[in-house]
């Protein structure tokens, strides 16, 4: 079943509307958009440690970033290598909603694994 709006959906958000004048001195109003900064981009950062089984970690990568095992394998490895490996770039909640996913996984699994979220520079 279709429904249709009562009302014209709302407009984008534009700047005040700027004078500009021509050459026979009259005053000509130009709409100028609102330029809007994509958000600001954070990724989820995993931490070794000497207790964590390496396969719980590619678990997690599969359960939280929806990696395949052989992706989620590549990465444990460089967390395991390199001491922390990025699992994913993601909007600064949606990381924060990452991190508090992977920690909540690992304590109930009794595992110290660390999980943080940094800005993207």
């Amino acid at each position: 079943m279709n429904f249709m709006a009562t009302q014209p959906p709302p407009q984008a958000p534009t700047r005040p509307l700027a004078p500009s004048r021509d050459d026979g001195g009259a005053a000509v109003l130009e709409r100028q958009p609102l330029k809007t900064q994509p958000p600001q981009m954070h990724q989820v950062v995993m931490l070794n440690d000497d207790y964590t089984p390496m396969e719980f970690v590619v678990v997690v990568l599969q359960e939280f970033f929806s990696k395949d095992r052989e992706a989620a394998t590549q990465i444990m490895l460089r967390i395991h290598l390199d001491g922390k490996g990025v699992c994913g770039v993601f909007t600064r909640d949606v990381a924060a909603t990452k991190v508090s996913q992977v920690l909540d996984a690992a304590r109930e699994a009794g595992h110290p694994l660390q999980c943080l979220s940094e800005p993207v520079e």
